[in-house]
């Protein structure tokens, strides 16, 4: 799995085996999203290019500003729930009200599991101001692997679906006294604190501390405000939490951004 991008400006993340290749969200362009997994492919001595489906986690522009022209160009299904799909569509008509439609979608539901390949894929609820939005947690070949951003807090549901993972992608996005005394109007600054916001590094913290099973190999602190965190302070946060967990190898936590391809973790 790589993370392609993550951040305000757009997010996708790339979870393959050996015969199916899933992108989670399309945040980028089409020309970016290529650029970024012939970066993956180049490094792996792989052919990436090669996408199953599409995955998306809900409708904010940021996880699918190119989802239509990136899936009419792949005609590859898109999973996405029905609320989500319907919340799309009413944002991206175009200035004669069309709907530009997706060739090949897919509802889920979350909490019921379906099988994309060889990957078996769960959707759950996660609180977050969208119209429908969930995590992901994977299974393929005796690995589990969770997603959990975009989320104003940690309820116990997500923490349950959670447990048992290789890797997981957590989102970290903003310390709070940074985000207290930055630019944003204080409206955003309520709306990123809020339960259906954004979590603070404090508040992963606090799951990493308290309900975390300690079994991951790899965490990713994931969708890093660029205004209102820094790298090192969130990477601290989360290294701090984690010191009594044993089983944590060392040095493996792991920073997506927004520029660059995060390495790909190969389990």
């Amino acid at each position: 799995m790589s993370v392609l991008a993550s951040g305000s400006r757009g997010n996708c993340s790339l979870v393959a085996t050996s015969s199916t290749r899933l992108l989670v969200d399309a945040g980028l362009s089409g020309r970016e999203t290529f650029k970024r997994l012939r970066a993956v492919a180049d490094r792996n001595g792989e052919r990436t290019e090669e996408i199953s489906a599409i995955l998306i986690t809900h409708e904010h522009s940021d996880h699918v500003a190119g989802l239509q022209r990136l899936a009419t160009k792949l005609n590859v299904p898109v999973f996405l729930t029905a609320p989500t799909h319907h919340a799309w569509s009413r944002v991206v008509r175009d200035a004669e009200g069309a709907i530009p439609e997706l060739p090949k979608p897919e509802h889920f539901s979350a909490g019921r599991g379906f099988r994309v390949g060889d990957i078996e894929v769960m959707p759950f609820t996660i609180p977050h101001d969208a119209a429908d939005p969930v995590g992901f947690t994977f299974r393929a070949e005796g690995v589990k692997i969770g997603f959990a951003t975009d989320l104003g807090y940690m309820p116990a549901s997500v923490r349950d679906h959670l447990r048992g993972c290789s890797v997981l992608v957590m989102e970290s996005n903003h310390d709070v006294e940074m985000l207290r005394s930055g630019p944003y109007p204080w409206s955003v600054k309520q709306r990123v604190m809020s339960r259906v916001g954004h979590l603070s590094n404090d508040a992963l913290a606090e799951f990493f501390s308290s309900d975390y099973d300690g079994g991951a190999e790899y965490v990713i602190l994931a969708h890093l405000s660029e205004q209102n965190n820094h790298p090192e302070i969130a990477r601290a946060a989360a290294e701090q939490a984690l010191g009594g967990r044993q089983r944590l190898w060392h040095n493996r936590v792991l920073l997506a951004t927004q520029a660059e391809v995060l390495e790909s973790i190969r389990l």
